[in-house]
């Protein structure tokens, strides 16, 4: 029988049937080496088959169906691995704040750059809107300018005041959605307010270190009483980016990749060059000069194997 995966503890699989039956399965053992890449041959979304298992009496999946796509991320226990986060997804909503803990332009552009990668639409939310002081603000309103200019749709949130959290949760509607983003950062508790009856462990942001402390342990996917699904994930402290090659690094920037094509050279990869389209719009304003620094930096970091 065909199924959902919503939960992976490691060997054993939580698996949701067409009928709505909550099923533990195994993997079946040849799986375990044919073609799989990643540190996890199944992940939270995949579509599996299942059957029964004569020996034992359990279930086992025997084949993984092609994804849609995935979202995936380098590897927390081997940084030359990846690690399929998510699969067969509608759109990626990443939490970010701009206090307690503070989120990085820089790490909003390796989430969006891996959901350009994936093919996976992705949307900001910044949360914790009651903490904002006028540095806060502006901050705020300038990653609305840079981000929403390239078609991102950009969330303000505040769950202590009740704030912008319907409108997110609108958008969730009869969609299948990957939260993500560091620990401390109200995922949680996001999920808590649209979906009381789940009660997940929240923790404070740490006062020592000033990071969230890590709540979700394993990404796991939960069925909205209002239709679509959530899948929730581990608090990412550092979002590396997984086979991308510093030459189509950026193919996954919109803007760079709307006017790329009109570079004097076709191997351009806009740092030097003459006759570069995208130098040109950022000297024009066109492309912001944050995301430009940031691409840089990126690159620079790929060619360092730093990803």
């Amino acid at each position: 029988m065909q199924a959902t995966v919503y939960r992976s503890t490691g060997s054993w699989y939580i698996v949701k049937n067409s009928e709505g039956e909550i099923l533990n399965a195994r993997l079946k053992g040849k799986l375990k080496i044919e073609g799989i890449t990643s540190t996890n041959p199944i992940a939270v979304g995949d579509i599996v088959e299942v059957d029964d298992n004569a020996e034992d009496n359990s279930l086992v999946i025997s084949k993984i169906y092609d994804r849609k796509n995935y979202i995936t991320r380098i590897s927390p226990h081997n940084k030359n691995q990846h690690h399929i986060v998510a699969s067969n997804l509608n759109q990626s909503l990443l939490f970010a704040t701009l206090k307690d803990p503070k989120t990085s332009f820089g790490f909003i552009d390796r989430f969006l750059i891996t959901s350009e990668a994936y093919a996976v639409p992705a949307i900001i939310v910044f949360n914790k809107a009651d903490l904002f002081g006028k540095k806060e603000e502006l901050k705020f309103e300038r990653a609305k300018e840079i981000y929403e200019s390239i078609g991102y749709k950009i969330m303000l949130t505040s769950i202590e005041k009740k704030q912008g959290l319907d409108e997110v949760r609108e958008l969730l509607k009869d969609k299948i959605t990957l939260l993500s983003g560091h620990s401390g950062v109200g995922k949680s508790t996001f999920i808590n307010y649209i979906f009381p009856k789940l009660s997940l462990k929240t923790l404070a942001v740490s006062e020592w270190s000033g990071k969230g402390m890590h709540t979700t342990t394993f990404a796991e996917m939960f069925d909205l009483p209002f239709g679509g699904k959530i899948i929730d994930t581990p608090g990412i402290r550092e979002m590396g980016l997984v086979d991308i090659n510093k030459d189509v690094l950026a193919q996954y920037f919109p803007e760079m990749r709307a006017v790329m094509n009109n570079c004097k050279f076709n191997n351009c990869v806009h740092f030097n060059e003459p006759g570069c389209a995208v130098k040109d719009a950022v000297n024009e304003g066109t492309i912001s000069e944050e995301r430009y620094v940031s691409y840089l930096t990126i690159k620079d970091k790929i060619e360092e194997k730093e990803y």
